[in-house]
């Protein structure tokens, strides 16, 4: 792991929406924020390339590194970091039944895709 955060989290620093849920998350995780650890995709490929993850697979779905080493990626990773806000404890389980994570993790797909087309960088 490339800091001494508890997480470390790949995400799309290109996405305008994905910094503003980065940010978001920081303000809700209040004085834990200084535990995750952002990284910029982009930046950092040749890094995710020596885990065994593709940067353009980054680009589509959110990657977690555990203080542990251990990936773990989309839904699951969007509700390890909603574990750490007890008020989202509630959403990051529902999310994980698994009608519902499929559900979400087709519908998360297809709004990746259609966002990284509009901004020309399909396919990655």
């Amino acid at each position: 792991m490339s800091s001494k955060r508890s997480i470390n989290v790949f995400y799309d620093a290109q996405c305008p929406l994905c910094r503003q849920e980065r940010r978001r998350y920081e303000r809700w995780s209040g004085q834990h924020a200084g535990d995750i650890g952002w990284l910029d995709v982009s930046e950092h490929a040749p890094a995710l390339r020596e885990k065994g993850v593709d940067p353009g697979m980054a680009l589509r779905s959110l990657h977690i590194e555990t203080a542990q080493g251990q990936l773990i990626e989309g839904i699951d990773a969007y509700r390890l970091l909603m574990k750490r806000i007890p008020w989202l404890l509630p959403i990051a389980w529902i999310i994980g039944l698994p009608g519902i994570k499929s559900a979400l993790r087709a519908l998360y797909d297809m709004w990746v895709k259609r966002r990284l087309k509009k901004q020309g960088r399909w396919p990655v």
